[in-house]
């Protein structure tokens, strides 16, 4: 292929946005291998990354670039050639510090290509006659004279050309630094944040998936004391014999008995459908937030369930009280009754022997 990879490392890329100039725009959703490489068919240094099918990273190293670290995991260089500004965020400034190394390593390569390029230009320019060596000795002594190449003016006209076209490209490098480093800080910052967000999300979902168990949990123990509180109002039903308005008060523990088996049935399939979706962290809050209210209307119906309860045994007790008066109040009459019984007994048996007599 004529490329050979010299050196890579993960980076997370970006790019400055084209219209703004302000901005970053992440050229890559992870962190992708951003390597150096050897063009050997055109003897030039580039530096390549490759996302899915698609490469994200082209750029042309020369000597007049400047890989410049704007922080202590993130760094930036301009591609005058590219018309932007490529930046990349490493996760350790020990990777950074490697990265700026090799790129101050590869642009000296480069340089070092781009003069022995120039030598060799100028030893095969047709203007300079290589067959004589002192001829071109002289020549560098000595002011150019004129020649078939052009006079001394041109020469000198087309090295400020050049030099000037340097300039210009050094001009608008930094210029596209300057705009590509105002926002840098700020974006850096915002995409640590939004990791560290990331991270707090997904603890806070790990959390809200324990309280869920925690939930259910505490939702089986009310269940099974709504099932202890029904079997006692069943037991208190079947000993008295309460009166219609205590039937009526059963009844309507037996509907809230009722409803509270409802909501534990509706928030199990709550459960299950939060295991099923996986809602995000402000749908679990709403959920917590309903269950919670939820739980805290379980706990005033068991208070309400409580008390009616106590009043059901109350007017139990009440009522065995009355029937023990009345049992009492029974037996005294009977006791009463027996005693004239037999006082009329005697009076009977006294009449008959005075009759007999």
């Amino acid at each position: 292929m004529g490329e050979q990879p010299l050196f890579s490392m993960k980076a997370h890329v970006f790019q400055i946005d084209p219209d703004t100039k302000r901005n970053w725009i992440p050229a890559s959703k992870h962190a992708v291998t951003v390597s150096f490489f050897f063009d050997a068919a055109r003897s030039v240094y580039r530096i390549i990354s490759v996302g899915g099918t698609k490469a994200i990273i082209n750029s042309t190293i020369t000597p007049n670039m400047t890989f410049t670290k704007t922080s202590q995991k993130f760094g930036q260089w301009a591609d005058s050639r590219a018309n932007t500004v490529y930046g990349l965020g490493f996760a350790t400034e020990q990777q950074l510090q490697q990265f700026s190394e090799q790129f101050k390593e590869f642009k000296e390569a480069a340089r070092l290509v781009r003069d022995k390029s120039q030598e060799k230009f100028e030893l095969l320019s047709p203007g300079l006659n290589i067959s004589a060596p002192q001829a071109l000795s002289v020549d560098r002594q000595s002011p150019p004279l004129l020649g078939v190449n052009g006079s001394s003016e041109d020469k000198l006209f087309r090295s400020k050309s050049a030099d000037m076209e340097q300039c210009m490209e050094k001009e608008q490098m930094r210029k596209m630094l300057s705009e590509g480093s105002i926002c840098e800080r700020n974006s850096e910052a915002e995409l640590f944040s939004l990791r560290d967000s990331n991270a707090k999300l997904v603890a806070a979902l790990h959390e809200a998936n324990s309280s869920i168990e925690h939930w259910k949990t505490q939702l089986a123990e009310y269940q099974k004391e709504t099932d202890r509180l029904r079997e006692q109002v069943a037991e208190l039903e079947a000993q008295s014999g309460v009166s219609a308005s205590s039937e009526m008060g059963n009844e309507e523990l037996t509907q809230s008995v009722a409803e509270m088996e409802a909501l534990i049935k509706a928030k199990d399939e709550e459960i299950k459908t939060l295991r099923g979706n996986k809602p995000d962290l402000s749908e679990l809050e709403k959920e917590k937030e309903e269950a919670c209210q939820r739980m805290q209307f379980l706990e005033v119906k068991n208070s309400e369930l409580e008390k009616q309860v106590q009043t059901a045994e109350i007017a139990l007790a009440s009522s065995q009280d009355s029937r023990n008066r009345a049992e009492s109040a029974v037996q005294k009459v009977i006791e009463t009754l027996d005693v004239k019984i037999y006082d009329l007994s005697d009076l009977r048996q006294n009449l008959a022997k005075l009759l007999e007599d």
